[in-house]
């Protein structure tokens, strides 16, 4: 930000940790000297952002230093910073700077979870994995005793627990916190589905409690079917699972159900579809809206008995 010819830049989030009185100095770090964070919960994409970050990169270097901790055999391990080192990698630079901070695995993984969620966007399966990982390492730190049920937590000293904390850092209630802890117990599959926003979040977190092969069953119906279960038929397949009763004819029952408000979906042959259209249709929803208008169409002709031109 500027005002007049003085230059004031906001403290990035890896400053915010920095104790006003620390002597961390920032160097210069070879890149092919930084490994990634172990499990690393966040996604570094190549997509539009980062080919904006490059060209900020070429232009103007990296102006705010990532943060490192080092490693036994002389190199160091990536805390925060992945894009930034993604961009600097692309932009074929070979040396950034970096802050190098001596940390335990716990506080590593707290400060990386941390600095990730400021993000704007982040996909459900970034926030469930990171969420697990940050309350784990409280849970070392002994700051509570199970990671995935609401009993046993261990309270603090003004009667929060850890989940109460991590709920009031990133404005989510204690049980949102733990339905999103229940995502990493989907197959890759699913969870993906979730990303995509091709299943909804709540019947996903229901999902999660079936075992492996259930699991790995109801994807494959899922996709024979084109369909994913509603919140309701997500609970009764919990249900059975827990009782020792879900099979995959049951799978296949529950989910052919019809749905309330479930959308229409056929197929028709694409080679087909461009004999017929007009030229000017190109889009998915410019084809749909046309063959509506011609059903409308059809319907009105046949109240009025007029045979189609």
């Amino acid at each position: 930000m500027k005002q007049g010819n003085l230059k004031f830049e906001l403290p990035t989030i890896e400053e915010l940790f920095i104790p006003s009185c620390t002597t961390e100095t920032v160097r210069k770090i070879p890149i092919d000297k930084i490994s990634e964070f172990k499990n690393h919960p966040f996604k570094v994409k190549d997509d539009d952002e980062m080919k904006k970050m490059v060209e900020s990169v070429k232009k103007y270097g990296i102006l705010n230093p990532i943060l490192v901790r080092p490693k036994g055999n002389g190199g160091f391990e990536m805390i925060s910073g992945h894009r930034r080192k993604r961009a600097s990698e692309i932009a074929r630079i070979t040396e950034i700077p970096a802050i190098v901070r001596e940390l335990t695995d716990d506080e590593a993984t707290i400060i990386m979870v941390d600095s990730n969620l400021q993000r704007e966007e982040i996909l459900p399966s970034e926030k469930a994995f990171a969420y697990k990982m940050k309350l784990e390492a409280m849970k070392h730190q002994g700051k509570r005793k199970n990671l995935t049920s609401a009993p046993m937590e261990h309270k603090l000293e003004n009667g929060q627990t850890s989940r109460d904390i991590i709920a009031e850092e990133q404005n989510e209630s204690r049980e949102q916190i733990r339905r999103y802890i229940r995502l990493t117990e989907l197959v890759p599959e699913i969870l993906k589905m979730v990303d995509e926003k091709k299943i909804a979040f709540r019947p996903a977190v229901e999902i999660s409690y079936l075992t492996q092969n259930q699991q790995k069953d109801l994807y494959d119906i899922m996709q024979y079917l084109e369909t994913t279960p509603s919140l309701a038929q997500a609970i009764r397949l919990k249900k059975l699972s827990q009782e020792n009763v879900l099979s995959v004819e049951k799978i296949d029952e529950i989910i052919s159900e019809d749905k309330p408000n479930q959308i229409l979906k056929f197929k028709i042959n694409q080679s087909l579809l461009d004999e017929l259209l007009p030229a000017n249709i190109k889009t998915d929803k410019e084809t749909e809206n046309f063959i509506i208008a011609c059903i409308k169409e059809h319907n009105q002709r046949q109240k009025r008995k007029e045979p189609m031109r």
